[in-house]
């Protein structure tokens, strides 16, 4: 059986990228045409409209979706997730220079950002920060960091959406002032000498639910198999013995515009953060290791949560209930025996 399944470049799109690639579809009777999707949007719009059969998707863009809150309203289960965090917020060169915190610590850093942010806005020219999509966790955790100290981002700092990929060209040409983007393209600024890595996602909120592997609600006959494949793909790509192997097919399949050394430094958490070389490690950076598979109905919960506090969706209704029933650890179990 043949299914296209898109994707935004990304690292952590290697688990779709691994099952295509290296047999594991296979193994499952499937065969699997990726398709590159410019951005959140298109696929989006593409995944409900029948263009795709199943994607690589933004955990809260994919309840967006469902819920009717963005684009096409499309009937969608979330049978397994693709994996944690990955984010990190990066500045320009000269944001930096400006914020000069007193240390690399997340609460220094936010304030110093906020206090630039704040004289920035009173002169009537405020940062302009680019998000990947408005249904993002990327979106929730600039808002987070943000709150560490005290600031209102809606009203100090103008939030645009800039679609992964044209990350770092917006920053290259000064359109925005920096961006809260998935690995590799915070890795890409740094290596390209345009701007600091100023915090890292998972810092800002620990475990963070991010892409999701969403497909039609209407009980495709390739959704076992697509799971059993996925999730070994993802085994796969979680081993230490197999980073190599793995940053070379992204860096030769996924088009990220980055060379296998960067994106082994990407999965293993060990960044560089500027242009001067500073190493940072967390291995908690980007998780792709079997306990973040399983679909986590709290996790759709908390998104809505995040929806609520910045407007996009009521407080109070039944929202977080139909995220919830969005997840579905009952297809993850069922497809992979337990």
């Amino acid at each position: 059986m043949r299914i296209r399944l898109g994707y935004v470049p990304l690292t952590d799109a290697a688990p779709v990228i691994a099952a295509a690639e290296l047999g594991f579809a296979r193994a499952e009777g499937l065969e699997i045409e990726l398709a590159r999707e410019p951005s959140w949007a298109t696929l989006r719009d593409r995944l409900a409209l029948g263009h795709l059969d199943a994607a690589h998707m933004l955990g809260p863009l994919a309840i967006a979706s469902a819920l009717g809150l963005s684009g096409p309203e499309a009937r969608l289960s979330v049978p397994m997730a693709l994996g944690l965090n990955g984010n990190a917020v990066t500045v320009s060169n000269a944001l930096w220079a400006a914020m000069a915190p007193e240390s690399d610590g997340l609460g220094d850093v936010a304030a110093a950002f906020s206090a630039v942010a704040r004289a920035r806005a009173g002169e009537g020219r405020p940062l302009v920060i680019g998000t990947v999509h408005p249904f993002s966790s990327h979106s929730y955790q600039l808002r987070l960091f943000a709150g560490l100290s005290g600031l209102d981002l809606d009203a100090t700092v103008r939030l645009v959406v800039v679609p992964p990929p044209e990350t770092v060209d917006a920053l290259r040409r000064g359109r925005i002032d920096g961006f809260c983007v998935g690995a590799p393209w915070n890795s890409v600024a740094v290596a390209a000498g345009l701007g600091r890595i100023a915090a890292l996602g998972c810092e800002i909120a620990p475990d963070c639910p991010e892409k999701v592997l969403a497909l039609p609600a209407e009980g495709a006959d390739f959704t076992a198999p697509l799971v059993r494949a996925v999730h070994r793909a993802g085994l796969w790509c979680a081993a230490p013995e197999n980073r190599e192997a793995l940053s070379r097919l992204l860096a030769e399949r996924a088009e990220l515009d980055a060379d296998a050394a960067l994106l082994a430094r990407t999965l293993s958490g060990a960044l560089i953060v500027d242009r001067d070389g500073t190493e940072r490690a967390n291995p908690d950076y980007l998780r792709l290791d079997a306990a973040t598979h399983r679909p986590d109905r709290e996790h759709a919960r908390w998104l809505v949560a995040q929806m609520a506090a910045c407007g996009q969706v009521a407080s109070g209704g039944d929202a977080a209930d139909r995220a919830a029933a969005l997840y579905r650890p009952d297809l993850f179990a069922a497809a992979i025996g337990g």
